[in-house]
């Protein structure tokens, strides 16, 4: 990452791990991320992380109120724009509208730079949606530096 600014971490802001991989504060914030998806499939790609092995956490307030997570997997893949392997890779990084610009994600990326150095990775990754301006933005603003852009495309094969 480039430009990266020292952390300044809210004073009343702690970073912890969710209690279990049904934590009601990682819910919570998974169903701000991602409004209309059924709670049912958000705790089971909860549990799929966890048994994965990533890397999550919540920021929370003193006094427990979790208003941001993180969760970041180790990917021995090739990872676009990338130069090395394994690379650490952001999955997921929301932070709740009312708690933003106050150095919440950079907190909690700075607890993945820390998981992913002492993993021996060199480099973060992460994506957006090519649409996604507010996203690239924050991005920008962690130190992130935009290295391709990529659409997708598909066909339906036509069955015999």
């Amino acid at each position: 990452m480039t430009g990266r600014r020292a952390v300044a971490m809210p004073s009343n802001l702690q970073i912890v791990p969710p209690a279990s991989c049904t934590d009601p504060g990682w819910l919570s914030l998974r169903a701000g991320l991602w409004p209309g998806v059924a709670a049912h499939e958000l705790l089971r790609d909860m549990e799929e992380s966890s048994a994965r092995g990533h890397f999550v956490r919540l920021a929370c307030l003193h006094g427990g109120n979790a208003v941001g997570f993180i969760e970041a997997a180790q990917r021995n893949d090739y990872v676009n724009g990338t130069s090395s392997s394994p690379v650490v890779f952001l999955e997921e990084l929301y932070v709740e509208p009312a708690a933003r610009r106050q150095g919440v994600a950079r907190a909690l990326v700075a607890e993945v730079e820390r998981w992913a150095a002492d993993r021996a990775c060199s480099e973060l990754a992460s994506d957006s949606p090519v649409g996604n301006l507010v996203a690239h933005a924050m991005h920008r603003a962690l130190g992130f530096e935009e290295t391709e852009r990529v659409v997708y495309f598909r066909r339906a094969v036509r069955l015999r």
